[in-house]
């Protein structure tokens, strides 16, 4: 009897964004026709990828860093007489990828995002030591038609793709760049997807795209139609989207928040400054005020929604008072998580060159008086889950014997103690306790209905 275990080993680390993440799924499904196998360290791999994000630039400078460890292994991959293909993938081969071989020469070979369907080729071609070592030219619709239509899906939720690239220009962020112009796939091909998934057994899947709510599946139906869509794959019981600009929500997906129960009640939406002077200098297309107007459209059509959002501090020309008004709005939003940084200079972008950088030290401190009302405000959100009975996916066991782990409609981690038969089912729960970072739960009583919060904090 032959063995069908894969006999080629791959390793992939992926940086950045839940979209590297499906990119980086995505790359092993193109491979496992080739035999590889996915394993969990580079020692002994036959491929490694690294999938990179640009936003940063630590996030960078940290796959060099990477990919110095990676030439020690391949040296002594070779002096044993064998061979392992390194490659670079995502953001940073786009931005990046002749500096990258030049800089590297363990790197055999360069994908961007919108080509890594070519691997297979890429990789026979570096075996044979000839031909293209860097494939980054953005033909997202390319990629996805050569994408095989199975995934190897593991647990309970997924990331499905929808939309790539961004036509919004920021004058800080790298994306219209590195992934290209928008590109939104058919809605006809997610649906597929999104069934083959549901007939594995997932339960949530969150829709993702650099700028998601600017979908447009060619059917005039925007983001919305498709959710409304989605919702009726049988077994398929929540959906979620990120990242969404303001600019891009409108009044249809506005109302499917109120209507549509399987659209949980969570709301990246990115503001990153409070001041319409910074936000003009971003070119961010909105003000403090039009954001604002619109966080009380989308609570009057969702009351309980809860909101998560984007922040940068220290943006070129920001002074004290341009950071006050970014804490008056995260105080007058309520926010139950965010993300905030410090500015990062990114070459090649607009706001790179601008004058009136800010010092390092300011950006610190102005980081960290964000943060701690942040903090504050996701704590006091968590909090007021106590005592509420939600519906909670439960994906997996927890780190104690007999403990269960799974998520709130606000994508709260929850835990509880239970059965493990209650992984991959929705169950009702009631929350006893929470901190900053995760809820405590034990079983509702029998008879109980999840309950809407009445406010997000």
């Amino acid at each position: 009897m032959t063995s069908s275990a894969p006999q080629k080993r791959l390793y992939i680390k992926t940086y950045g964004c839940q979209m590297n993440v499906y990119d980086s799924e995505r790359m092993a499904d193109v491979l496992r026709p080739l035999g590889y196998g996915v394993t969990d360290t580079p020692e002994g791999a036959d491929l490694v990828v690294l999938n990179t994000c640009h936003i940063r630039e630590k996030a960078t400078e940290k796959v060099y860093s990477e990919l110095g460890r990676i030439k020690r292994m391949k040296a002594r991959r070779a002096d044993a007489g064998g061979e392992m293909v390194v490659a670079v993938a995502g953001c940073v081969a786009q931005a990046e990828g002749a500096e990258i071989m030049a800089r590297q020469p363990a790197v055999d070979l360069v994908v961007g995002p919108q080509a890594y369907h070519q691997l297979p080729e890429l990789i026979a071609r570096a075996h044979r030591k000839s031909g293209e070592r860097l494939s980054a030219d953005f033909a997202a619709d390319e990629k996805f038609d050569a994408l095989p239509a199975a995934r190897a899906t593991e647990g309970f939720t997924a990331f499905l793709t929808v939309q790539e690239g961004c036509d919004k220009f920021c004058t800080f962020c790298v994306v219209p760049y590195t992934r290209g112009a928008e590109y939104s796939r058919p809605a006809t091909a997610i649906e597929d997807e999104a069934r083959r998934l549901a007939d594995q057994g997932v339960r949530e899947v969150t829709l993702l795209g650099q700028n998601v709510n600017a979908y447009d599946g060619g059917d005039g139906q925007g983001l919305a139609g498709l959710v409304r869509r989605l919702a009726k794959v049988p077994g398929l019981d929540r959906i979620r989207y990120t990242t969404s600009h303001p600019a891009d929500m409108d009044e249809a997906l506005i109302a499917a928040h109120g209507e549509i129960e399987a659209l949980m009640p969570y709301l990246h939406l990115p503001v990153q400054a409070g001041s319409d002077k910074v936000l003009k200098a971003m070119n961010r297309a909105h003000t403090a005020d039009s954001y604002l107007r619109l966080i009380e459209r989308i609570r009057a059509a969702r009351p309980d929604i809860a909101l998560s959002g984007d922040f940068i501090v220290g943006f070129p020309g920001e002074r004290d008072a341009d950071f006050e008004a970014t804490l008056n709005l995260v105080r007058e939003v309520g926010y139950a998580s965010a993300f905030s940084f410090k500015y990062s200079r990114r070459p090649g972008t607009p706001a790179a060159a601008m004058t009136g950088q800010v010092a390092d030290a300011v950006k610190e401190e102005r980081l960290a008086r964000l943060q701690a009302l942040l903090e504050e405000q996701q704590s006091a959100f968590n909090q007021a889950q106590a005592g509420r009975v939600l519906p909670v996916l439960f994906e997996r066991a927890g780190r104690k014997a007999g403990q269960v782990v799974g998520r709130s409609p606000y994508l709260q981690p929850v835990h509880m103690e239970g059965p493990a038969d209650l992984i991959g089912q929705i169950a009702p729960v009631r929350i006893v306790s929470a901190t900053r970072g995760s809820l405590a739960a034990e079983p509702a009583p029998q008879g109980s209905a999840p309950q809407r919060v009445a406010e997000a904090v």
